[in-house]
Order: C-alpha cells, then structure tokens, then sequence
C-alpha cells in the first residue's frame, strides 16, 4: 500500500496537510502519539536505543501499510523511510533549501495553502501508480520490514512474549539474532536438542558427529546456520550430505539469510507478527 511522508519546519502546517491527504487517500494516519502508542504495544517495557529507532519506525510503518495506506506525520520520518521504494516522501519548508537526499516533493507553504498543498500531494502520490495495484508492492514492503527485523534483532530487541525460550548461551552471535528473529516471527525453536553421530570406530564409539544449531518442531526441520569462512561453510556441507545419507528420515537445511527470508514467505508467517 501507499506510504505517505509529510514533514515541515514550524508554522508549515504540516500536520494539517498530513490529516488532509490522510482523509483523502482513505488512509490510516501515523502521527509521533500513534507511534508511541504502537511500539508501547509491541514492545512494552523493552528499552530501545536511540540508534535503534529507525528500524522501530521502519518496522511499525511497514506492518502498518501491509493492509492499507498509511500518512506518516512524524518528525525525521523521511530519514527513517528512505529506503522504501513505494513510498512519497514531502517536505514543506518555508524558505529554499536543500532536501532532495530524504524527500520527492519539497513545497514552500509560504506560497501554497495547506488545501493545495493536498492537492499536489495527492494528485503527484497518484500519478506514481501508489495507490493502484498494491500486491505489487508487498514483497517490497516485506524485505525492508525483514531487514528492518533483522537490525532489531542484532539490538536485541523482540516483542516481548510469555513462552519465548529461556535464555541460551550461544556459541555465535549469529545464532543469538537467528533466535531473536524467529521469536519476532513467533516461531518456536530448541537450540542444539540433538547430536548425530555419523561415524565410528571398529569398537562402535562414536569418532564424529554433528549438532544442528536450531531445530523448528512446527515444521520437523533442522537448521544449521553458516558463517563467513568458505572453509567452514564448506566442511558444514559434507557433515549435512553425510547426515542425510545415514538419516534420510531428518530434515535439516543448512541456513543463509536469503533461506529465512524464502521460509517466511513460503509458509506466510510474516503475517504473525502483526497478531
């Protein structure tokens, strides 16, 4: 759906232009209040860093224009929405300056009325094709929203929840933010459950074996996260090719990020985290 950024220096009026295109594009308006009200909900009692907010704000406005268009009335909401490609950003400014980096649209509102300010708005937000054909856009929507995602979960941040996991002492930083998004995704995991073995000696004793990182019982899958060294990447993929030639019954899939992106758009769990 559409999104819609409006902004201004003081005495712009910037807020009224906002609840005017919200009325007329019949779209949902997100003002600093609403934000807060959202991320209070989401979030609760977690204490976001400042550097942190821009992913807050990418994450809420993304959910929130998933199902209808949305009018963003909040200061430096332009910075934060820079890399949604469907998105019209405006600025109404009272003398000449600069804004092109952050905005498609700065208008003097020493010169235009907040009436005819909407009215460009709304005629140049149509004229791009943002209110048309709006599943064309979805899966734009969802990768900034999973990046988004992604930021947070580096910070930490999840919304807090009554059955997440108790906390794990992982051997990676990575399997940490793999945890945190799939608790952002509600998503049930178990770290580390089960060993196989997959080679013995002539007494029968175990000389190798192969600890998956996760195990997802909703979908009877084993994931084992890779990391930056070819090296170790490619010795994961001869114990994963040996496992699954003793074991043909296990299900295991060795994870990069573009795997959970596809997971959560194969089995359409990115809707669960707007439940």
């Amino acid at each position: 759906m559409a999104i819609v950024s409006v902004s201004g220096e003081n005495g712009c009026a910037y807020e009224e232009v906002a609840a005017l295109l919200a009325q007329r594009l019949g779209a949902e308006l997100l003002t600093a209040s609403s934000l807060q009200r959202r991320v209070a909900e989401e979030f609760q009692k977690t204490r976001i860093p400042e550097k942190a907010w821009k992913y807050v704000v990418q994450s809420v406005v993304a959910r929130a224009s998933a199902n209808a268009h949305v009018v963003v009335s909040i200061p430096e909401a332009a910075i934060a929405l820079r890399d949604f490609e469907y998105a019209f950003r405006v600025h109404l400014a009272a003398r000449s300056r600069s804004w092109s980096r952050y905005f498609d649209v700065v208008l003097n509102c020493s010169t235009f009325a907040p009436q005819q300010i909407a009215d460009i708005v709304e005629t140049a937000v149509r004229a791009r094709g943002l209110t048309a054909a709006a599943s064309l856009h979805s899966m734009a929507h969802g990768q900034v929203e999973f990046q988004a995602r992604l930021k947070l979960a580096t910070f930490g941040i999840v919304p807090p929840r009554d059955d997440r996991p108790t906390a794990q002492r992982f051997t990676h930083p990575s399997e940490q933010i793999f945890a945190n998004l799939l608790d952002f995704y509600r998503i049930g995991w178990e770290y580390e459950p089960r060993s196989f073995p997959l080679q013995w000696d002539k007494d029968g004793r175990v000389t190798e074996a192969f600890t998956p990182d996760f195990y997802l019982p909703e979908f009877d899958l084993y994931v084992e996260l890779t990391t930056m060294k070819q090296s170790l990447v490619t010795k994961k993929n001869r114990k994963v090719r040996r496992l699954k030639a003793i074991y043909p019954h296990v299900n295991i899939q060795v994870f990069y990020q573009k795997d959970f992106q596809e997971l959560l758009g194969k089995y359409g769990l990115s809707e669960r985290a707007a439940d």
